[in-house]
């Protein structure tokens, strides 16, 4: 018997998921529902099930959420909102005894964290938060190494993201640039990093301290680089059409009809300029970590770079690892899914204490984000088999891969460090 699910949110994010299902898991699962803000992305969501041979289903003003799961009673909900609001769909959704997969960040903040936490234990009822960088091939990879102790214990890790021009710039003029909407680029999209560094030590991190700051984006730093010619929003304004960080919304499918036709009865404004004056996120980002395991992180994000990837490195009682991974560059809903997160360059290599360095072999992944993506959804969708790597991702890891960057938010803010267990109690 197929398995039943609704979906609230239906944006650019939302699509991985309803496609999936529609598509290469017709057989074993089934949209029974949409629910969003605007009616023109759900219709235009029912559009994309129709090209899959999946009928259209019922859709609900996000102020019917409660109706839609009292009428169409799903087996799971698909949480792919604005991330401010997950907490509230996940904790509504379990209190009507549903189980709940959920995009990350699981939420923004700790007391929404807490709130998640304690309804999962009030109700009974699972959450799955979509972590895929742990199934990417070369991650998965990593946590292989540490956990056969090739290079022994763990005592630090260097940690360096890089966001490029393209992919970075997106998050300024996305509601990702409020951080109300997002809490940061240190939980939105670092919550993928801290959870690999949880996954990869499989420890919790313990204590955290963090200096960031808006050095790129925003009008006062384009001012200083002698700009003077702005804008609110790339359409219709002649001053960006020379602009390489403006975007076209009627480039693609996609963005047009996901936000251009939908402003009317969304409210929101895809193409905002990078350059406003009303960004409240940063994009220079330093943070240290001290784990339960006792390993030390450092991590940098910067998000205006050259090229899209990340370097880490490894030290342990018995080597060093190092990995380099470039990125292929997109802009979120910009059409080319498949391809989201593709690898450009990967390398593992291996420096034992008192050996020759060698490289670590990779299996090849297809898909988006390294081959990470079509990894996770068979997951989710398909018949699974046993998993060794137990990269399954729980309402806990959602908690603790967040915790980390709403503790760094607090210590930018403070200019103290931040304890971990004074945030949430598991």
């Amino acid at each position: 018997m197929k398995k039943r699910y609704v979906q609230v949110g239906t944006g650019g994010r939302a699509r991985f998921f309803y496609e999936a299902i529609a598509g290469t898991y017709h057989e074993t699962s089934e949209v029974v529902g949409f629910c969003d803000i605007s009616q023109t992305r759900m219709d235009f969501a029912n559009t994309l099930l129709e090209r899959h041979g999946h009928p259209k289903v019922p859709t609900y003003h996000y102020t019917k959420f409660d109706q839609m799961l009292d009428e169409l009673k799903p087996d799971f909900v698909i949480v792919t909102t604005v991330d401010r609001s997950h907490h509230d769909y996940i904790i509504r959704a379990m209190e009507k005894g549903y189980d709940v997969i959920s995009e990350k960040p699981m939420t923004i903040d700790e007391e929404k964290a807490q709130a998640i936490i304690d309804a999962e234990k009030r109700t009974g009822r699972s959450l799955r938060v979509t972590f895929n960088y742990r199934y990417a091939p070369h991650n998965t990879k990593i946590r292989e190494l540490i956990r056969d102790r090739v290079i022994g214990d763990v005592f630090s890790i260097h940690f360096e993201w890089l966001l490029n021009t393209e992919h970075g710039a997106d998050y300024f003029r996305r509601w990702h640039r409020n951080k109300v909407n997002s809490g940061g680029l240190l939980v939105h999209k670092s919550t993928h990093h801290f959870d690999l560094v949880n996954f990869w030590l499989n420890s919790y991190p313990k204590t955290v301290f963090a200096f960031g700051d808006l050095n790129f984006y925003g009008m006062k730093n384009a001012e200083k680089r002698g700009v003077t010619d702005f804008y609110y929003r790339s359409t219709g304004s002649p001053a960006a059409k020379d602009d390489p960080f403006a975007i076209d919304l009627n480039s693609n499918e996609e963005l047009r009809e996901l936000y251009l036709k939908a402003e009317a009865d969304s409210g929101y404004i895809r193409d905002r300029s990078v350059f406003s004056d009303d960004i409240s996120i940063e994009d220079t980002l330093g943070v240290t970590v001290k784990y339960q395991s006792g390993t030390i992180l450092t991590y940098s994000l910067n998000a205006y770079m050259p090229w899209e990837g990340f370097n880490i490195s490894f030290n342990g009682s018995k080597g060093r690892i190092e990995m380099k991974v470039v990125e292929k560059s997109y802009i979120n809903a910009g059409g080319d899914k498949e391809n989201e997160g593709a690898l450009e360059v990967k390398s593992i290599m291996v420096y034992p204490m008192f050996d020759a360095p060698y490289e670590v072999a990779i299996e090849d992944g297809e898909g988006g984000h390294g081959g990470g993506d079509p990894i996770l959804l068979n997951e989710l969708f398909g018949v699974a088999d046993h998993d060794p790597f137990n990269r399954a991702a729980s309402h806990i890891d959602g908690a603790m891969s967040i915790l980390t960057g709403v503790a760094a938010n607090q210590s930018i803010a403070s200019g103290l460090a931040v304890q971990i267990k004074d945030l949430i109690d598991l």
